[in-house]
C-alpha cells in the first residue's frame, strides 16, 4: 500500500485537489465551501474504496476475494463514513492551503485505511 500511495495516489490526489480549486475558483461563500467539500467526497466514492480494498487483497495474495461482495462492503463503508468524511474533507478543502492538502489528506487517508481494512469485518 505504501507503493500505491507513493505512486498512484500521490499523482492523482494532488491533481484532483488542484482541479477542485480551479473548478470552484469563481464561487464565493457557502457555495464554494459546499462545492469543494462535495467534490472531495465525490472523489473518495464507493468505487475508490473498492479499489483501495482490492489493492489490500492483491497485496495479501487474496485475489479470489475481489468480487461483488467486496464492492458491497465498500459501499457500506463509504456510507457509514460520510459524517466523518464530510468534516475531514471540509477542513482539508476549505481550511488547508493547496500545498499542504495532499499531506493532510494522506494523514486522513492513513487513518481511513485502517477503517477500510476493518470494514470487511464490520460490514460482512
Amino acid at each position: 500500500m505504501i507503493l500505491v500511495g507513493a505512486t498512484l495516489y500521490s499523482f492523482e490526489i494532488p491533481n484532483y485537489f488542484a482541479w477542485i480549486d480551479k473548478k470552484t475558483f469563481s464561487y464565493k461563500g457557502i457555495k464554494k465551501t459546499l462545492a469543494k467539500t462535495g467534490l472531495a467526497i465525490a472523489y473518495f466514492n464507493p468505487l475508490w474504496v473498492f479499489r483501495h480494498l482490492a489493492f489490500i487483497k492483491i497485496f495479501s495474495g487474496l485475489y479470489e476475494q475481489i468480487n461483488s461482495n467486496l464492492f458491497v462492503i465498500a459501499l457500506w463503508s463509504f456510507l457509514a463514513n460520510i459524517p466523518i468524511s464530510l468534516i475531514a474533507n471540509y477542513l482539508i478543502q476549505n481550511k488547508i492551503k493547496l500545498d499542504w492538502r495532499f499531506l493532510a489528506s494522506a494523514i486522513f487517508s492513513a487513518l481511513m485505511a485502517i477503517y477500510y481494512a476493518l470494514s470487511e469485518t464490520i460490514f460482512q
